[in-house]
């Protein structure tokens, strides 16, 4: 942190960097009222700017005058005039109770409400649910307004509140320059700190989050309908708001589709099958035919289940689906009276039980597993280490690294990106096709494992999606190096590029290393009652397909130590 101590204004100097960013790139997209903002926001003082950025950057929009205290700015009162002036911050806003109730103690409410306040010794949470019920039979009377200024509510306070005006416009900003309201202004403090590192990507300055104007206005439009769903309006008023048409935009087509899968999700949940059927109709998101499917059987319109089945069958739209499909279309035929048809085989399973003795403290059961199989094995040298999901994305995501990271356009457009803003889009691998052949190909020869050694010294801490910095340790690089097959290597990589969503996920707890005999084993520990998810299940199809060694441990307790192989 030292610095950021030595520049006691650097969320200024972060803020700024957005602002000429945004200017310099998104200018033609701006509104008039967005303009002026970076235009009057350089002719302010210094310690107006600081104050402003400081409020932009805390939560809420309202603080207290106490609340608002910082050496490097000095006096609030000449820093906070100015904006004032500009109308950017009000100096006594209009509250409601609730906006009190948030701003202060509950030593102070009794100032202000005094006799007046019902079970003083209550909640906090219980004094405002009986003011607002209180307040709301005086408002029906028409003697008084529930909502006031803070000078009004509090005459004798010894302070002042002050309101953010410019929080949309800020937002706005914000959005232009990450491409989504998702990170915020702490990314640059993290990144300055050190917490985060971000690969240097050489993109464009023409590269861009958003074309259009209406793009962005689009986005606000439904995120704002996200957070009312997800804030617990009803899905009925939330649904009437959501746009009936596609979006030109890809990046939008899929946010609407989400929150539409979203909705309809809510409304199965609740048993609304009715409107869920109707909503799932109107998202082309992944898994909403499936679940329309399984809607139609639920309510006993079998021939359009089976029918809506079949297309299905003939082209899914991923593993999951076909996976699914296997399962509802037998069920289907056996409901309708139809012939059986032959069914596909189940994934074999290479399975072993441990019976071990239940742990006394929290240890995970995947833990316990690693452990007694790494002394069971010591003989012959063997390691067993825990990684789930982290070794083979990370390997994949080492080899791939500078094709994941190529500057394609529109997929990077700012500094703080994890990886590129395209990568659960439907054209990822098609728009770098070449790079990826290119990459895997090595696996063809000796290359990727000099390749993934020289990334994994050159990138060690740098954020990427698909890397677990925490899990690849230099000693697990070498031993997979050593002991996984190349061409078992691109397969598995192979496999992520399918649906790199899906296929993240789902891979084994444990590998098992014999690195004199140069072989591993894949391990999945399910503990008693637990049971293979589908995404496990695909990949074990995928390992028995390809004659990898993997298999399923089942553990079981008992007072004694004791293993069992079957």
């Amino acid at each position: 942190m030292p610095n950021l101590i030595e520049n006691r204004f650097y969320y200024l100097d972060n803020f700024q960097l957005v602002l000429n960013w945004v200017d310099q790139r998104y200018s033609d997209l701006l509104i008039d009222e967005e303009q002026a903002f970076i235009r009057d926001f350089s002719s302010l003082p210094q310690v107006s700017q600081a104050l402003l950025v400081r409020m932009v950057m805390r939560k809420g929009k309202l603080f207290r005058s106490s609340k608002l205290v910082y050496d490097e700015i000095g006096s609030l009162g000449a820093a906070v005039a100015p904006l004032v002036a500009l109308g950017w911050v009000d100096n006594n806003p209009f509250l409601s109770v609730d906006d009190l109730f948030v701003l202060l103690k509950k030593t102070e409410i009794p100032h202000i409400f005094g006799r007046t306040l019902p079970k003083k010794s209550a909640k906090k949470s219980s004094q405002l649910e009986a003011l607002r019920k209180e307040m709301r039979e005086i408002s029906e009377d028409g003697d008084i307004s529930d909502i006031h200024p803070f000078s009004v509510w509090w005459p004798n306070a010894t302070e002042c509140v002050y309101q953010v005006k410019v929080c949309t416009i800020c937002d706005h900003l914000r959005l232009l320059f990450f491409g989504n309201l998702r990170q915020s202004w702490t990314e640059f403090v993290l990144a300055d700190l050190g917490i985060f590192q971000y690969e240097k990507v050489a993109f464009s300055s023409t590269s861009r989050g958003f074309q259009k104007r209406q793009e962005i206005e689009d986005y606000c439009h439904l995120f704002q309908c996200r957070e009312r769903f997800q804030q617990g309006e009803s899905a009925d008023a939330v649904i009437n708001d959501i746009p009936a048409q596609a979006y030109d935009s890809l990046l939008l087509e899929e946010r609407r589709t989400r929150l539409l899968f979203q909705i309809a999700q809510h409304y199965e949940k609740s048993e609304d099958l009715v409107n869920a059927l109707t909503v799932y109709a109107l998202s082309n998101y992944q898994g909403a035919r499936i679940r329309t499917i399984r809607i139609m059987e639920r309510r006993g319109q079998l021939e359009a289940a089976f029918k809506l089945a079949k297309i299905a069958e003939y082209a899914p739209e991923n593993e999951e689906e076909k996976q699914r499909l296997l399962r509802v279309i037998p069920r289907l035929m056996r409901q309708l009276g139809h012939p059986k048809e032959a069914v596909a085989s189940r994934v074999l399973l290479n399975k072993m039980t441990l019976t071990l003795q239940k742990p006394s403290q929290q240890e995970s059961v995947e833990e316990l597993a690693r452990e007694y199989l790494q002394l069971a094995n010591a003989p012959q040298n063997a390691q067993v280490h825990y990684v789930e999901n982290g070794l083979i994305n990370s390997l994949f995501g080492l080899l791939c690294w500078d094709v994941i990271f190529t500057p394609i356009p529109n997929a990077f457009f700012h500094p703080f990106h994890t990886g590129p803003a395209d990568l659960y889009s439907a054209d990822f691998y098609r728009r770098r096709e070449p790079q990826f052949k290119a990459s895997l190909q090595q696996l063809d020869s000796d290359q990727y494992a000099e390749t993934i050694r020289q990334r994994f010294h050159e990138k060690k801490g740098i954020q990427s999606p698909f890397v677990f910095w925490d899990v690849l340790t230099a000693e697990l690089l070498e031993l997979a190096l050593l002991c996984v097959p190349a061409h078992h290597l691109k397969c598995w990589f192979e496999r992520i590029l399918l649906d790199i969503k899906a296929n993240r996920a789902g891979i084994p707890d444990l590998i098992q290393f014999w690195p004199e005999r140069k072989q591993y084993r894949l391990i999945e520990v399910k503990g008693p009652g637990d049971r293979l998810q589908d995404n496990q299940l695909r990949w074990f199809d995928y390992f028995s397909k390809h004659n990898m060694p993997a298999a399923v441990c089942y553990v079981e307790w008992t007072k004694e130590l004791e293993c069992k192989v079957g």
